[in-house]
């Protein structure tokens, strides 16, 4: 058995564990597995081991990936989510090469991408993007932002709007990870009351999974627990 395979066994029996303690079902909570910067061979081996959701930052390497990919056939299509900051000039190859964007922290670029997506593709899945800690260093949508944002999107063909991400500030203990992701889920909530489609919220990493879990997470972001660490070089 490859590591990368034990390592997706864990995670998703670290998932079930915490879906149980807080009464949901393991199901509801879907593993992005982050294979940024990670070469082929490892998503080569996530795919062997039945894995089929993979996240990417980077623009021009997510897109060749997506299309190394896209020549083979698999007993279930591969799913692909851009996680990384937009740029407005990268909107292209996004909009043409991925299926979900987590990403996207103005109405400027959620225009760019409905424009972009090619018509005989399905309606890219989006999430805004949410700054939850006020942090000026990270993107995201203020709250008070929000709401408008959603309405304009909302409105966008070619894109459909899934729901919300966040990526909070660091925390070490429980309880201030779980205030962080109670505020995220809240905010989905009072947005569901105009839009009730929405049904993801993307939080959660391998630091903090047992708390977005329980505080309503839908989709967790975990790279190095499955691949290792990051070689940035």
């Amino acid at each position: 058995m490859s590591s990368i395979k034990q390592n997706i066994e864990q995670v998703i029996s670290q998932i079930g564990l915490a879906a149980e303690k807080c009464g949901r079902n393991a199901d509801s909570v879907q593993l992005l597995a982050v294979s940024k910067t990670k070469p082929i061979a490892a998503i080569e081996d996530a795919i062997a081991a039945g894995h089929y959701a993979f996240g990417e930052n980077y623009v021009q390497e997510g897109v060749e990936k997506v299309q190394h990919f896209a020549s083979d056939s698999y007993p279930q299509p591969i799913t692909w989510h851009f996680i990384g900051p937009i740029q407005s000039n990268k909107t292209r190859p996004i909009a043409e090469h991925f299926d979900w964007v987590h990403s996207v922290d103005r109405v400027k670029i959620a225009r760019r991408l409905s424009e972009q997506r090619p018509a005989e593709m399905a309606p890219l899945n989006i999430l805004l993007q949410v700054n939850t800690s006020g942090e000026a260093s990270k993107s995201g949508l203020d709250n008070d932002e929000i709401l408008a944002a959603a309405d304009e999107i909302a409105q966008m063909p070619n894109l459909v709007l899934r729901g919300l991400m966040s990526i909070p500030q660091k925390a070490e203990d429980y309880d201030s990870q779980l205030a962080a992701f109670t505020q995220l889920a809240e905010l989905q909530a009072k947005l569901k009351e105009t839009h009730p489609q929405l049904d993801t919220l993307s939080m959660g990493m391998s630091g903090d999974l047992d708390a977005a879990v329980a505080a309503g997470s839908t989709i967790v972001r975990i790279g190095t627990a499955i691949f290792g660490a990051r070689d940035y070089s």
